[in-house]
């Protein structure tokens, strides 16, 4: 239900800046954050395990409660619900700033997840509530070309705050853009799905958050607990197992699912959410591990990090209208294979490309390169996703696809760590033997092995064997990040449809 003003456009024009400010937040903090992942894990001792849950603990709650976000908007208010994440994301900003310590850091970090789980889907519910259909295109492209130049501009700002102040501050950003959110919202029409079951799937949630939960500790706390307490790692595998098959029984036999299975018969949503695992997997490890390469091996400034992507995010707004035309023209398949392709090149061009040069000569061309691929492949995937479902259930298969799109994220950063881990290991073991170190400095590096780069030895040897170490385990990584994206090419081309453009049949 939308509520009428005797203004629309002034209200349209408060929505839309409540509404992108709001979700630019939630944009910042999953790129910015990233470039402090260096800086953060000097200033307080953290492992690399301890950086993973930085992350992942974030990701972890926005992935799981994404569709409940939605639903309780539905339900309860769209605005109601997205001021109060707002203000949740805003008082766990304020905390992860504060924190003296990982462990309250990594605490807080899954409050502002929370946060981010009210605040996304309210962001474009709110849009869609407030705009008649007529005006709402033009709205949606207004608010996504914004949170595009936002996002773009929130890792140089970042980078800026962490070079000349602290990694703090990185947090402490999102409390003015907060106040104006919540200031501006105050003008912003309430709005409601008056046909909204009452009914929250919160078994099915509980449920995914355990899995997920689970299977992610046992990913990031195996490489370090394998040999002292694996036993806990295989009980939180086995357990999280257990639980996502849970949840798939509950959502098969429930009257008001979080995730309707049925949406998956057809063939066209299942192809482009299996697409969306591999890809967006592919280019969450790689957004993971490659600040930490910048920064702590090629000792680019937190600054120059956080600028290395700005092409990416320039192709990607500048082309979005041009890849937006491309299924009506060619289908869904076509663009959806090349794209993948494309964008597995580039990310190919980051393993290959040599360390230690100009930033123009290396790793620019593979940026442009990805940019294009994912360019081509984001507006058709988004297309593809909205047209395989009937018009009714279109909202619920965008909340499905943009939760497959931070479980990937999830997964990959995760899985990505313990190979990472196992080969930076590995490799550090055999040039270590080749130095014949006496054991108490053979006792010492072992002790600093959970740092990985950031480890610090005055032996120029030793740094040098760790520095390559790293740089063997990031390559292998980003290989298995190309291997993923191309799996995402032929998962489009052996499942969606050719030359599907049409509105789905009713499933």
């Amino acid at each position: 239900m939308r509520n009428k003003s005797s203004n629309p456009q002034a209200v349209g024009r408060i929505v839309l800046a409540a509404t992108i400010l709001g979700s630019s937040m939630a944009f910042i903090d999953g790129t910015v954050v990233n470039v402090a992942l260096p800086a953060l894990q000097n200033a307080l001792h953290a492992s690399i395990a301890d950086v993973q849950w930085v992350v992942e603990s974030y990701a972890l709650m926005l992935a799981a409660l994404l569709l409940v976000g939605g639903s309780l908007g539905d339900l309860l208010g769209r605005r109601k619900v997205y001021v109060f994440g707002i203000a949740v994301f805003a008082a766990a900003s304020a905390g992860c700033g504060m924190a003296p310590n990982i462990e309250l850091l990594i605490r807080a970090r899954s409050i502002q997840g929370v946060g981010a789980a009210l605040l996304v889907p309210g962001s474009l519910a709110l849009i869609t509530a407030s705009f008649p259909e007529e005006t709402r295109g033009r709205a949606i492209g207004t608010w996504s070309g914004f949170s595009a130049i936002t996002t773009a501009i929130g890792p140089v700002i970042g980078g800026w705050l962490i070079e000349y102040s602290t990694w703090r501050w990185v947090f402490f950003l999102n409390l003015p853009l907060a106040l104006a959110v919540i200031l501006l919202s105050a003008k912003v029409p309430e709005s409601r799905n008056e046909n909204a079951s009452h009914h929250l799937d919160l078994p099915g949630a509980l449920l995914e958050t355990l899995g997920l939960g689970g299977v992610t500790y046992a990913l990031i706390e195996w490489p370090s607990r394998a040999r002292h307490g694996g036993h806990l790692v295989y009980v939180a595998a086995v357990l999280g197992i257990a639980a996502l098959a849970g949840f798939v029984a509950v959502e098969h036999r429930s009257r008001v699912p979080m995730v309707s299975l049925q949406l998956f018969r057809s063939r066209n949503f299942t192809g482009a959410n299996l697409l969306t695992l591999f890809l967006y997997a592919s280019l969450g490890g790689l957004m993971f591990f490659f600040p930490m390469d910048l920064i702590q091996i090629q000792h680019y400034t937190a600054t120059q990090a956080g600028a290395s992507f700005l092409p990416f995010v320039a192709i990607m707004f500048g082309l979005s209208r041009w890849a937006g035309a491309l299924v009506a023209r060619y289908g869904s398949r076509i663009p959806l294979t090349v794209g993948p392709l494309v964008a597995a090149c580039g990310i190919a061009l980051f393993a290959i490309v040599p360390q230690g040069r100009s930033y123009w000569t290396t790793f620019f061309p593979a940026v442009v390169v990805m940019g294009l691929g994912m360019a081509i492949s984001v507006a058709p995937l988004t297309t593809t996703v909205m047209n395989a479902v009937p018009e009714s259930e279109s909202g619920l298969a965008s909340g499905i696809n943009n939760a497959v799109s931070r479980l990937a994220s999830l997964l990959a950063v995760a899985v990505f760590g313990a190979v990472l881990v196992a080969v930076f290991n590995h490799s550090l073991d055999q040039s270590l033997d080749r130095l014949a170190l006496n054991p108490n400095v053979r006792a010492q590096i072992d002790a600093a092995r959970p740092l990985l780069a950031a480890a610090q030895n005055p032996n120029p040897m030793v740094q040098h064997a760790i520095a390559e170490s790293f740089v063997s385990g990031y390559r292998f990584v980003i290989w298995i990040a190309t291997s993923l994206a191309a799996l995402s090419a032929i998962a489009a081309w052996l499942i969606i449809e050719p030359g599907s453009n049409a509105i789905a049949k009713r499933v």
